[in-house]
């Protein structure tokens, strides 16, 4: 019996070590590549050149001065890294916001009309990415559809300044990556039982009550989900603040980019990404954890 397992257990192996090739060789060897380059040096025009050296990883933190050759840290890249994390909790917490009303609207509709809903949130996956942006642009720009209406009724006076900052990307990444939001949350709450919430009014909670103490903790993997599905894209997006932030509110994708770009400065593009990575490592540790505890809580 035991030989025979054995024999079954080798075979699957030998099934799936193609796959397993192909995964460790697309996927943990670009990764490896990466991390090698951030310890090289910056070639002389661009890539990399030996001897191996933490010089990029101490400009990711610190900067030396030009004049007295003295350490100080990096404020330039500290900043961009906080507006990256910082863009990115808020993208989570607005398109929370607004999804979760938008999942259960979509949740509490008949069944035969749900499929329409869901097909017209998946709509905007259907454009490209970089199209979407530029439609974002249209309309925010100070010529744009929204400050023309502003302009016509006479709310304003001049055009609101909205391209090229920090709120245009936040507006642009919150409507890219709202869907990701509202898909977990519409599966947490079709599964959510609405006696809960008649047992709830029947002890005299109020709707915020009973939406804070039984609709939020139960749904609360699907949050987790969404909540991850949005964060960690928009940590490392690109193209949004590309379009609309400008040159001036990059966030840590486009500095990584520059480095690989006009910077030549390979090695801190390395170390940018591999500091990238950890910080999305960190992200889904602590939602794995959560959803773990969360789970044993609720066993």
């Amino acid at each position: 019996m035991s030989a025979g397992q054995g024999q079954a257990n080798r075979t699957s192996w030998s099934l799936a070590a193609p796959a397993l090739a192909l995964l460790l060789i697309g996927s943990i060897g670009p990764l490896l590549i990466v991390l090698v380059y951030s310890f090289m040096t910056p070639g002389d025009y661009s890539g990399v050149q030996r001897p191996f050296t933490t010089q990029a990883w101490e400009q990711v933190f610190l900067t030396r001065d030009i004049f007295d050759d003295t350490l100080g840290w990096a404020d330039a890249h500290m900043t961009i890294f906080w507006r990256s994390v910082k863009l990115s909790v808020l993208t989570a917490v607005i398109t929370f916001l607004l999804g979760l009303p938008t999942a259960w609207f979509i949740a509490t509709r008949p069944p035969d009309r749900r499929a329409l809903w869901l097909f017209l949130i998946t709509i905007p996956f259907w454009t490209n990415l970089l199209i979407r942006t530029i439609a974002i642009n249209e309309i925010i720009r100070n010529e744009g559809l929204l400050n023309q209406v502003l302009l016509k009724l006479g709310v304003i006076g001049a055009p609101l300044q909205i391209l090229y900052t920090d709120t245009a990307v936040l507006i642009g990444m919150a409507y890219v990556y709202l869907p990701m939001m509202v898909l977990p949350m519409y599966a947490a709450i079709d599964r959510f039982d609405t006696r809960l919430l008649e047992a709830a009014y029947d002890l005299f909670a109020n709707r915020w009550q009973a939406l804070w103490h039984v609709v939020l903790p139960v749904i609360r993997p699907g949050i987790l989900a969404g909540s991850i599905l949005v964060f960690v894209p928009s940590l490392g997006a690109y193209v949004t603040p590309r379009v609309l932030g400008g040159g001036k509110n990059m966030m840590i994708g486009n500095f990584i980019e520059l480095q690989f770009g006009q910077g030549q400065n390979w090695p801190l593009g390395a170390a940018l990404a591999v500091l990238l990575l950890i910080a999305v490592g960190l992200a889904l540790t602590v939602y794995v954890r959560v959803l773990g505890g969360a789970g044993r809580a609720d066993g």
